[in-house]
C-alpha cells in the first residue's frame, strides 16, 4: 500500500497543489497505519491512546480531505470541461467510496474515547486488517477519479486525448 501511494504521488504529484497535499496526507496516514500495526504487534494491551489518536486524527484528515476538497474540486474540473463521462463515473466510484468512508467512522467512533478504547484494544488487531483492506480498494477507486477528472483535463492533455472512464472493479 506504502509504495502505491509512493506511486500516484509521483504519477500526478506537481499536477496541482490540492492533489499533491493530500496524497501526501495519505502517505503520513499509512506510516501512522503501520506504526500502529506494529505495536499491536509487539505488545498490544501497551498501545496507548495517544498512538491509536494519532492515527485516527490522520486518518480522518484524509477521508475529509477527499471528500470536502478534493472530490468537490475533482467534479468542478469535469463540469468546467463538461464531461459528462468523467461525471457519471465520479457519480458511481464516490458510492463506492461511502462504504470505506463508514468504516471510518466506526473505527474513530469505537477508539474514541479512553473507556471504549481500553474495551476495543483487543480488536483492534482485526480493525486494522480490515481498514487495511478497505483502504486498498479506496486508494485504488480515489485513483482512478484523480486519473479520470485531472489528468484528462491538465494542460497539455489533448482535447481528444480523454481516456474513455475504466470499468470499476
Amino acid at each position: 500500500m506504502l509504495e502505491d501511494t509512493k506511486t500516484a504521488l509521483e504519477r500526478w504529484g506537481g499536477v496541482h497543489t490540492l492533489i499533491d497535499r493530500w496524497l501526501q496526507q495519505r502517505y503520513d496516514m499509512l506510516v501512522t497505519l503501520m506504526e500502529l500495526r506494529e505495536a499491536c504487534d509487539a505488545e498490544l494491551e501497551t498501545v496507548s491512546k495517544a498512538r491509536i489518536d494519532a492515527f485516527s486524527e490522520a486518518l480522518m484528515d484524509y477521508i475529509s480531505g477527499g471528500h470536502f476538497e478534493v472530490y468537490p474540486q475533482l467534479r468542478d474540473e469535469a463540469v468546467a470541461f463538461d464531461d459528462r463521462d468523467a461525471l457519471a463515473l465520479a457519480d458511481r466510484l464516490l458510492e463506492r467510496l461511502e462504504m470505506s468512508t463508514q468504516m471510518v467512522l466506526e473505527f474513530d467512533n469505537d477508539y474514541s474515547t479512553p473507556t471504549r478504547c481500553q474495551h476495543y484494544v483487543t480488536r483492534l488487531p482485526a480493525w486494522l486488517e480490515r481498514l487495511s483492506k478497505a483502504l486498498t480498494e479506496r486508494f485504488a477507486l480515489e485513483d482512478q477519479l484523480i486519473a479520470r477528472l485531472h489528468a484528462a483535463h491538465s494542460p497539455g492533455a489533448g482535447v481528444g486525448d480523454s481516456p474513455a472512464p475504466r470499468a470499476l472493479s
